[in-house]
């Protein structure tokens, strides 16, 4: 599932869902906050998939002050309840084919969001979670 940022950072851009943890929040509590606020969705994690250092610098690759520093942990999860809509947080939603995250990436996925895509995609077929 993919989500087009409704809010900065990267606002308009298209994305794997999630977002900022509250103080006192678990990772947990904070991702299924998350995914609901931006897809209507209640989830239960069922394996971390990868851990991304995101920096963002304001002028760039090539220098600049840092803007942003995040630790992005991804989960694969699986669906308890809900139907998947843009909510709150997300201008936009689609689920993603695998012809669209390997082949076309018409969304212009980041090269580290297509690389979690393809592991998480794994992990869930090694599980049978997908036919």
């Amino acid at each position: 599932m993919l989500v087009k940022r409704g809010n900065e950072p990267r606002k308009g851009h298209w994305s794997i869902p999630g977002g900022l943890l509250e103080l006192g929040e678990s990772l947990v509590e904070g991702l299924k906050r998350e995914i609901a606020e931006e897809t209507g969705l209640s989830v239960q994690p069922q394996a971390v998939v990868e851990v991304v250092d995101r920096i963002d610098l304001e002028n760039g690759r090539d220098g600049g002050r840092v803007r942003y520093h995040y630790v992005i942990v991804d989960y694969w999860c699986s669906i308890l309840a809900g139907e998947a809509a843009p909510a709150s947080d997300a201008a936009d939603l689609h689920w993603a084919t695998p012809a669209e995250w390997r082949d076309s990436n018409p969304y212009n996925l980041e090269v580290i969001a297509l690389e979690v895509i393809a592991k998480a995609w794994q992990m869930a077929r090694t599980a049978g979670a997908l036919t």
